[in-house]
């Protein structure tokens, strides 16, 4: 295995493609046979490693979905048909959130647990940080994946891990101030909650040494109206990141941050798809994100299609790095776009919107179809001095600025609006329909 080396970050990409191709055919060879999931699957499309000679005979192969890992889970319970390895080579156990549907578990070997240290080791130094620094780890260490492997990764470059599971979230302001806490990794959301949280307590959240925050497990970091939000209340700087339980940590921010997160691609290999038509999609066209872990062989992910939709950048960094990079990070889900009276919208768009509003503490945005039409409703949490009235007109005038759709804006009783679910990963969208209940969030 290729332990965390940054000199891979700016190799020629001739190089790193070459590596990729190496890593890959080592992988499939190891699958075959032992893995029955993947050796059925290729079976059945009537193709063997050894049809694998280039990166372009990737997609020979067929591609994998969540459903496909989550019936093999229920055929061969509890860990599923998707393991390489008899049970007792592993060594960790782990599950997606659920939040649609059956939770996936995942299982690593301690070969793929330090891979995902590797990973993770690229995430903080894209951050810039080394041995010298405190991570603070707002997390509460239940079953799923979260920020376990960043403690890995802390490990990995040298620098001091502090567990934050069990205390509430003053504790936790107070405990990153006591330990000297440089770096603090949770959900854009939870980094807002404190914030609030700081605000109440009357905290002074800029006395704090944090100079970053490391941000996953939901969209927010990438979207820029949330991220100047974090930045300007914590007055340090704000890093995205993005990976998935059944897939690994797969992107990361730079210090330079363009606009985009670099895709580690000494550990994956990502293709980009249109999902109408199934063809690939060419850098700087946006499509599904396809990605291949290449150093988990105990749970792997082959052509997984994310449901991602990400615009890909083949260009060099300004920050030295040759990996590729996902242009405003992930863009939001294939299924989440919805079209309203003719007009296509993702949340993340009208999130940024409502984000420039820094009285609004909180806020939910329902899609609601009656007699089969649908309209926007957005209730806001209203904070700060300012007339609530006048802010729930001003952000429906934004709103309606921005996506050419009038939405109905409402104000919620303060503190009446959910801040997050499990792991503090927040909830603000969801579709009711009046005909029969709630439906699919």
């Amino acid at each position: 295995m290729q332990f965390f080396n940054q000199g891979i970050e700016t190799m020629p990409r001739e190089q790193l493609q070459a590596l990729q191709l190496e890593k890959l055919q080592k992988l499939l060879v190891r699958l075959h046979g032992p893995n029955r999931f993947y050796t059925r699957k290729w079976k059945e499309s009537g193709v063997t490693p050894a049809a694998i000679t280039s990166l372009s005979d990737l997609t020979k192969l067929p591609f994998t979905t969540k459903t496909e890992l989550l019936r093999a889970q229920d055929e061969a319970p509890p860990f599923g048909s998707n393991l390489t390895f008899p049970d007792d080579c592993y060594t960790r156990v782990h599950q997606t959130s659920g939040t649609t549907g059956t939770p996936l578990r995942v299982l690593d070997t301690a070969e793929s647990w330090e891979w995902w240290g590797n990973c993770w080791a690229y995430v903080l130094a894209g951050a810039g940080a080394t041995s010298s620094d405190r991570v603070f780890l707002a997390f509460s260490f239940g079953p799923f994946i979260g920020f376990w492997s960043a403690v890995e990764g802390a490990r990995r470059i040298g620098a001091m891990m502090i567990p934050a599971g069990g205390w509430d979230s003053l504790q936790r302001l107070q405990a990153m101030r006591d330990l000297g806490a440089t770096i603090v990794c949770c959900t854009p959301t939870y980094a807002l909650r404190l914030a609030e949280i700081a605000r109440d307590e009357h905290f002074d959240l800029k006395s704090l040494p944090i100079r970053a925050l490391i941000h996953a497990g939901e969209p927010g970091a990438n979207v820029p109206r949330t991220k100047q939000r974090i930045e300007s209340e914590w007055g340090a700087k704000c890093f995205d990141h993005a990976g998935a339980s059944e897939v690994g940590p797969h992107s990361f921010e730079c210090e330079v941050q363009p606009g985009g997160t670099h895709v580690i691609e000494s550990e994956y290999i990502v293709e980009v798809m249109d999902t109408d038509t199934g063809q690939a999609v060419a850098p700087g066209g946006t499509g599904e994100l396809i990605i291949t872990n290449l150093g988990r062989a105990g749970f792997p992910v082959i052509r997984y299609r994310t449901g991602d939709l990400v615009r890909l950048n083949v260009a060099p960094c300004a920050c030295g790095r040759t990996f590729a990079r996902f242009e405003g990070g992930l863009l939001g889900r294939a299924d989440d776009m919805v079209t309203i009276r003719g007009v296509n919208i993702y949340p993340t768009a009208i999130e940024n919107v409502i984000r420039q509003f820094t009285t609004v503490d909180e806020f939910r945005v329902t899609i609601r179809t009656k007699q089969q039409m649908q309209d926007l409703e957005v209730q806001i949490e209203v904070g700060g001095g300012d007339n609530p009235d006048q802010v729930r007109a001003r952000v429906e005038q934004a709103i309606y600025h921005v996506i050419s759709l009038r939405p109905t804006v409402t104000l919620a009783p303060p503190g009446s609006l959910a801040r997050y679910e499990n792991e503090k990963k927040a909830r603000r969208f969801r579709r009711l329909d009046d005909s029969s209940g709630i439906g699919p969030a």
